[in-house]
């Protein structure tokens, strides 16, 4: 997968702030969602990575079930994790065990789920 998300991390469009990051979901049925960040001028018109990958897999009709784990790749020297925008999008549309491997620079290998990053979450839960 590190391969992958090699070759996925030169579609980023970062431009503005110099952060390429790539991002690959994986679905149970095998098939695989790809996203890379795209930067604008205005910070928040733009989108992360994770959350390119789980919009484009939501629009081919993916639920919350399929989803099985999530692959993270940036040129950071320390491993990254979604940011905190990014985790509430993928509490309300994942499991929260979802597998989260995130590769560093040197390929090291970080796992995480999401239950674990997100253990005090705001959820659809909390809307009722």
């Amino acid at each position: 997968m590190f391969e992958k998300l090699q070759e996925l991390l030169k579609n980023s469009q970062s431009k503005y702030y110099h952060f390429p990051v790539a991002c690959i979901l994986e679905c149970d049925d095998g098939s695989c969602f790809q996203g890379v960040n795209v930067e604008t001028s205005s910070p928040n018109a733009g989108i992360c990575a994770e959350r390119n990958a789980l919009f484009q897999a939501l629009a081919c009709g993916k639920k919350k079930e399929n989803f099985k784990r999530i692959y993270l790749y940036s040129l950071s020297k320390k491993n990254i994790l979604p940011c905190y925008i990014c985790r509430q999008a993928l509490i309300d549309y994942c499991d929260m065990d979802l597998e989260i491997i995130t590769y560093g620079q040197d390929q090291t290998i970080e796992k995480y789920r999401l239950g674990d990053l997100c253990c005090h979450s705001f959820s659809e839960e909390n809307l009722s």
